[in-house]
């Protein structure tokens, strides 16, 4: 019996990663499946394939000490494919990429490119349904970036708050916001606005070379990167939480060494509940000694609530392997 539980998160995973990926089969007229740009109907291999690995990372993931490390794993895992398809792509070969046209692989164009050029992108999009679906998930699951940012920062955590956090995210986010306004209304060429764009993500790798991986902490995804800000800002859309309950939680200031958002600083703790910075990539939970930090959804139960949360975000997360290309 306990084994047939186990299964059913797996099985869910699975079945939700098929109906996700099978419409696009069907219906997109210029192939988004890999493997169907090289070889017609193979793209139904690949969707059976990605959906047993979604089954898979959802199997190991139900265990809470395993969530850390699968987590990072399967994000790595994302950020090297989607890099090699753009590295393909780089070297001419054009069945790589999106749409056959090269966009710069840095989150802020997300942001800035849809600004800039007057219409959405494909990324855009995507953006903004995981947001809806899963909330702050983006930022510890789906970013290509953010992998890098994760690697990085492996090793002791500070214990102590990121000065001036939210005073450097809110410039960097109207700086890049008035930048992409001010360039479409200059009518700057593109070549200006993409060395532009270069720059802002050669100081981003920068951060996460140098002073994530001295913090310990993810500095670029909590204190540079504008689409961190705005999943941020936005995460409320999402019914889904974390908690830490007012009895039980003893303050020994454990979990704030497994946080790489600065999300678990000594008042989140006090005030019982993760900072706005939080991602709910539930690493925190094991070291929990006191099993306290639970997920919360409307109507469920924290086990029910974090099953449900695990189930979204790995299907998405495998439907993304699938689509994410530039």
């Amino acid at each position: 019996m306990h084994n047939t539980r186990l299964l059913r998160l797996p099985l869910a995973v699975f079945l939700f990663a098929l109906f996700l990926l099978i419409p696009v089969q069907l219906m997109v007229e210029n192939p988004m499946l890999l493997l169907e740009r090289f070889l017609p109907g193979a793209g139904w291999f690949e969707i059976v394939l990605i959906a047993l690995y979604g089954a898979i990372v959802a199997y190991k993931m139900q265990d809470p000490s395993k969530v850390q490390t699968w987590r990072r794993y399967t994000w790595l895992a994302f950020s090297v494919l989607f890099f090699s398809q753009l590295i393909l792509g780089l070297f001419g070969f054009e069945r790589f990429l999106m749409t056959g046209k090269l966009h710069l692989p840095i989150p802020m164009m997300i942001l800035a490119g849809p600004i800039y050029r007057g219409h959405l992108s494909v990324m855009s999009i995507l953006f903004v349904s995981t947001l809806v679906l899963s909330g702050p998930a983006w930022c510890s699951h789906l970013c290509y970036f953010g992998a890098v940012d994760s690697i990085s920062s492996v090793g002791k955590t500070r214990r102590t708050p990121i000065r001036n956090k939210w005073a450097l995210k809110s410039t960097v986010l109207l700086l890049v916001i008035a930048g992409a306004i001010v360039l479409r209304w200059m009518k700057v060429p593109v070549i200006t606005a993409t060395l532009l764009a270069i720059g802002f993500g050669v100081v981003g790798l920068g951060l996460i070379l140098l002073v994530s991986r001295r913090e310990g902490r993810m500095v670029h995804c909590t204190a540079y990167c504008p689409i961190g800000t705005i999943v941020n800002l936005t995460r409320f859309v999402n019914p889904f939480r974390l908690t830490i309950d007012q009895n039980s939680c003893t303050e020994c200031m454990v979990c704030t060494t497994t946080c790489k958002y600065d999300a678990l600083n000594r008042k989140d703790i006090a005030a019982r509940k993760p900072g706005i910075t939080c991602t709910l990539c539930g690493d925190c939970l094991s070291s929990c000694h006191a099993g306290s930090i639970h997920y919360r959804f409307p109507g469920l139960s924290s086990q029910r609530a974090r099953y449900l949360y695990l189930f979204i975000t790995i299907s998405l997360h495998a439907a993304t392997m699938a689509l994410a290309r530039m």
